[in-house]
């Protein structure tokens, strides 16, 4: 199972990612072992998309970064 996940960072934004463990990669965010938002702590895991492969996450997560994706995102969350 992989996960496209979504947090609240402390400055408003939404970080998209996406991980085959959820659970790890939001404690690395939240300990600050991950440079895109470190400086952006304390987050929120706003929702997450489970999904079956990393084939369909990847796509997922780039669509949802850039352009009417994040719109999308940030309308809804």
């Amino acid at each position: 199972m992989w996960y496209v996940y979504f947090l609240r960072l402390s400055n408003g934004d939404v970080y998209v990612g996406s991980t085959n463990d959820l659970k790890r990669r939001f404690a690395s965010h939240r300990d600050g072992y991950v440079t895109s938002t470190r400086m952006h702590r304390p987050l929120i895991l706003l929702s997450y998309v489970a999904v079956e492969t990393e084939a369909v996450a990847r796509p997922l997560e780039r669509y949802f970064k850039p352009g009417s994706g994040k719109a999308f995102a940030n309308k809804r969350l």
